[in-house]
């Protein structure tokens, strides 16, 4: 697929590439939703929780189901910035430096364990990030397009984590947790298991990069009201100002809203964002973005509580519109 698709049609991707991944992981359908959030809206997520939660399989799944090339990383501590940029290396054949690519000249990353590895190399991600291109020794390469990184971490109180500057956990659109599964869940995972009789397991391919690509584009078209924005702003602005928060939101936070929004709009049928699909992704796009007091720890204040108390505080748009579909306006 080449051409931009209708959002309708990216529905109908969306419901294939998320049945398929899926066939892999199971049970983690609002999570794997915002997962692919994420990749339509062009941004990288950052999957968050426990090892053996099935992040890295995820990860794997979606590189499959979308049909991109896939590269892991798998991150330690003595792991060295040119181990994922590449580096130039003296070729004693012909007498000059070539460049030997590393696994970020890729299309989709795989960040495993993405704070088991000291804040220099973790910062090697972040031209690649933002910019989409890397520079070594004052030479710059593009990467591919698409190129998005989904990265893997522990919780930052687990043995061995090196904690994620705020600037590099700015540059994710999303945090994602996967959490336990239910008893029924895991006994769907151990009787796949048995079924297919060996530990590797795959997906099919759905698209490819450039239907990716295309179906990005396709989200880009997803109606917006002013209302609805003003809303992702008056979040995250609300962060700013929090009692319980010494950093709040920057507006790349609200901006996350937005893009995200989108997507899920998208992957919910439609082409026009409410103040339901904004509310939807808050978590996602607001937590990682936002630092509890330290006194406030011992009472077991999150970032997770203070954006659900801002969720509940801060005034939802209202339908104004034609069949309540878009013109959304504050108070």
């Amino acid at each position: 697929m080449t051409d931009t698709p209708t959002p309708s049609q990216v529905t109908d991707l969306c419901a294939h590439v998320l049945a398929a991944v899926e066939r892999a992981v199971v049970g983690k359908r609002s999570s794997l939703e915002l997962v692919l959030a994420g990749v339509l809206a062009g941004g990288h997520v950052l999957m968050e929780d426990f090892p053996g939660l099935g992040k890295t399989l995820a990860a794997r799944s979606f590189a499959q189901a979308l049909g991109i090339d896939f590269a892991r990383a798998q991150f330690t501590p003595d792991l060295l910035p040119s181990d994922l940029t590449g580096a130039f290396i003296y070729d004693q054949r012909n007498h000059e430096f070539v460049f030997r690519r590393g696994p970020l000249f890729t299309e989709l990353l795989l960040a495993d364990e993405i704070n088991r590895t000291p804040p220099k190399t973790q910062a090697a991600l972040l031209e690649a990030m933002q910019e989409g291109q890397i520079t070594v020794e004052g030479e710059t390469f593009p990467l591919a397009r698409p190129f998005h990184v989904l990265a893997t971490a522990n919780p930052v109180e687990y043995e061995g984590t090196y904690p994620l500057p705020e600037a590099q956990l700015d540059r994710f659109l999303l945090r994602v947790s996967f959490g336990y599964p239910d008893p029924g869940e895991e006994w769907e995972v151990l009787r796949r298991r048995v079924e297919r009789r060996q530990e590797a397991q795959s997906v099919p391919a759905v698209t490819d990069a450039a239907g990716v690509v295309a179906m990005q584009g396709a989200v880009e078209t997803v109606t917006v009201d002013e209302g609805v924005g003003r809303y992702c702003v008056r979040l995250a602005a609300a962060t700013r100002s929090h009692s319980s928060l010494v950093l709040g939101a920057s507006p790349r936070g609200s901006l996350a809203l937005m893009l995200t929004s989108r997507a899920y709009a998208v992957i919910r049928g439609r082409d026009y964002v409410t103040p339901e699909d904004v509310k939807a992704v808050a978590h996602a796009c607001l937590d990682h973005r936002v630092s509890v007091r330290p006194e406030l720890w011992i009472n077991d204040v999150s970032a997770e509580s203070v954006i659900e108390s801002i969720l509940a505080t801060v005034s939802t748009p209202s339908p104004t519109g034609r069949e309540g579909r878009t013109g959304y306006e504050g108070p």
